[in-house]
């Protein structure tokens, strides 16, 4: 007896712990309802008017329209080809014609695989919640708003037919090449109507929403076909086509119908910029979320930009005995930057953006050469004690490190010129005194200052890192060199200066922020030297080709004469132009001599900035305080006597430095 009252009263007991859960669960329940219902938006009346939102708009920094993504041209659902409808239902939400905006069993799936698998995040959206969502224009991910949209889906279920819901889903979704909604996708893929799809066509265009830009056909056709082989074999699964009618659309390759009418952007910057887009807000909200996008792009300078590759690649054209024919044909980048904000201001990745794609500024990694110099003469100053006029010696130099082969860097003249101070050397480029600076300082020593600037890329430890051996962008060339042109202060590189939603609410905004990263004083050392390289050095083609402002930069050339480079800035502009080809080739004159930076690269650096700063008044670089200014002897590095003014150098000193200071082995 006394078993059976236990028994009862821990089941009493459970009862009414059930009770509490469930009573508890649902005022958890009614009050997350009260709280996502708050200010949820109307379904609008009919449904076909959910798709009618404004589309994306790309700006200049001058408020001009660069250009528009989305717009649609709405189409009957009588009107599509039923090879399609089946497609999207099949590959999107397999039992739409049952479900009332929720797919309960793939809901509960995807939870347990975000809950339970790490790593995985599994989605579960019908095609109902899908078109919720461009009801909103909030573009966090949280679960509050997850939790909204499927309230709208309801709504939706509650107040459209069927029809009506994928009428509009077709409607709204983004295919990719700027097509919007299925009718202008199937005029922009195959020239024909959506009513004239075929399966495999059908097929295709169902799978490109997944991913747009990674399945655009255009682009990647192959890919486009594995994605559409998959969009079939899921029709056979939920039985809406039959395994043979798969195979043979499998066996298909539809041909596209224009590659020049594919709405590609034209320009490598607004590709840069919208690839940016996506990885923050998603190919949904750029494509079909109607925001206002305001760039950092100066058409008056990407125009310049433009021009200056052009006219500088037909001009290494010539030089090295080519024709328009030929193939390959070398190809150039260049990247502008605003030294005080970080503003990309303009950029051209390759010769021709319809031939070639691929943005040569931001994917190309090559290596600089000697580029890559003014990052181990700021390390040596700053590290070792010297200064400009420190007297070093144009020498043989063998460097060995724990057994690997012994590097033994060459000059370019494949001659030394004995003792010289450190502004010579980096004024000509020389690379045995830099192979013995890198020894004293380290890789990792060269390393840490790219990096402070702005260098991005996996830097190797490597003792030949002096000479520029590790693969860089255009793009982080440019905005590392902005950080000489500023003594020492680095700002990010960026595109965007403000996004906002279509209501004009600002989502988005760039503030310029500097970051003190060098030491002014030793980085105006460095500037300085740069100037030299310009007016006297390796790059002294800036000033043949007529520009005639302060300016500082470096040439960069490797030893194969793959890569060609000038990178140079004024107070205001820093800009990064390579030249090479895209498969690793010398660039040589008619087969023989090779084309360094200073001859290919910087006359197209010196043709933009004439263009670019002609309504700008002239600008010197500042000068830190603690500053002095010495005359010294190129050779001995002390005050020159009488009779040695060819060989005299100004460099800028700091206070406690002295003259006469020779770097012993």
């Amino acid at each position: 007896m006394n078993t059976l009252k236990s028994i009862y009263s821990v089941a009493r007991l459970a009862f009414y712990a059930m009770l509490a859960f469930a009573g508890t669960a649902f005022l958890l329940l009614t009050c997350l309802i009260f709280i996502a219902a708050k200010d949820l938006p109307r379904v609008p009346e009919p449904l076909g008017r959910i798709i009618d939102v404004p589309q994306t708009e790309i700006f200049a920094v001058s408020g001009e329209r660069l250009m528009t993504l989305g717009g649609r041209v709405p189409v009957q659902l009588t009107s599509v080809s039923t090879h399609f409808l089946d497609a999207v239902v099949a590959t999107e939400d397999h039992r739409f014609w049952e479900h009332h905006g929720l797919n309960k069993l793939r809901t509960l799936k995807a939870l347990y695989i975000t809950l339970f698998e790490p790593g995985r995040i599994q989605g579960a959206s019908t095609i109902t919640q899908q078109l919720a969502k461009n009801l909103f224009f909030s573009f966090e991910k949280t679960y509050l708003r997850k939790f909204r949209e499927l309230l709208v889906a309801f709504q939706i279920e509650a107040t459209s037919t069927k029809q009506e819901v994928l009428h509009a889903y077709i409607n709204q979704i983004h295919f990719g090449a700027g097509a919007q909604g299925i009718e202008k996708a199937s005029q922009l893929y195959f020239g024909i109507p959506a009513s004239d799809l075929n399966l495999g066509q059908a097929a295709l265009l169902a799978g490109l929403p997944k991913s747009p830009t990674r399945y655009n056909p255009f682009r990647h056709y192959d890919r486009a076909l594995k994605r559409r082989n998959v969009v079939l074999k899921r029709m056979v699964e939920v039985g809406a086509i039959e395994e043979p009618e798969a195979r043979e659309a499998m066996a298909t390759r539809p041909q596209l119908f224009s590659r020049q009418g594919d709405s590609r952007t034209g320009s490598y910057f607004v590709d840069a910029l919208i690839n940016r887009l996506v990885q923050k807000y998603g190919e949904e909200v750029v494509f079909h979320g109607g925001i206002k996008v305001y760039s950092t792009l100066d058409t008056r300078l990407q125009a310049a930009a433009d021009q200056a590759v052009a006219k500088g690649l037909l001009r290494l054209d010539t030089m090295m005995g080519l024709n328009p024919g030929d193939a390959p044909l070398p190809q150039g980048a260049l990247v502008a930057i605003d030294t005080g904000s970080g503003a990309v201001k303009a950029m051209v990745g390759g010769r021709d953006y319809f031939q070639t794609e691929f943005n040569r500024a931001v994917q190309s990694r090559r290596q600089p050469g000697s580029g890559f110099k003014p990052f181990l003469f700021y390390a040596a100053l700053n590290d070792l004690g010297l200064n400009p006029a420190s007297v070093m010696e144009d020498k043989a130099v063998t460097i060995t490190v724990n057994g690997a082969p012994a590097w033994r860097p060459q000059n370019f003249e494949r001659r030394f010129k004995g003792g010289m101070v450190l502004k010579q050397a980096l004024t000509h480029s020389v690379n045995t005194i830099a192979a013995q600076l890198v020894e004293r300082t380290g890789p990792a020593s060269v390393i840490r200052t790219a990096h402070l600037c702005g260098i991005k890329s996996r830097l190797q430890e490597i003792y030949s890192i002096a000479l520029g051996t590790c693969g860089v962008t255009p793009l982080e060339m440019a905005s590392a060199f902005a950080t000489f042109a500023t003594n020492g202060v680095r700002h990010e590189p960026f595109l965007i200066w403000r996004v906002e939603d279509p209501f004009g609410r600002v989502i988005e905004e760039h503030i310029a922020q500097g970051k003190r990263v060098l030491d002014p004083e030793t980085t105006f050392q460095v500037v300085d030297m740069m100037r030299s390289v310009v007016d006297n050095g390796s790059g002294r083609n800036v000033r043949r080709f007529g520009f005639t402002r302060p300016a500082a930069g470096k040439t960069g050339t490797t030893d194969s004469y793959n890569d060609a480079w000038f990178t140079g800035f004024t107070p205001s502009l820093s800009v990064s132009v390579w030249t090479g080809f895209d498969r690793k080739k010398k660039l040589a004159v008619k087969g023989r001599i090779g084309v360094t930076g200073g001859r290919a690269a910087a006359p197209i650096w010196a043709e933009f900035m004439k263009e670019a700063l002609k309504n700008e008044p002239e600008r010197e670089f500042p000068i830190p305080g603690g500053i002095r200014f010495e005359a010294v002897d190129a050779v001995t590095g002390c005050a020159p006597e009488d009779g040695e003014a060819p060989r005299v150098f100004q460099v800028p000193l700091k206070e406690d430095q002295i003259l006469c200071q020779e770097v012993t082995p």
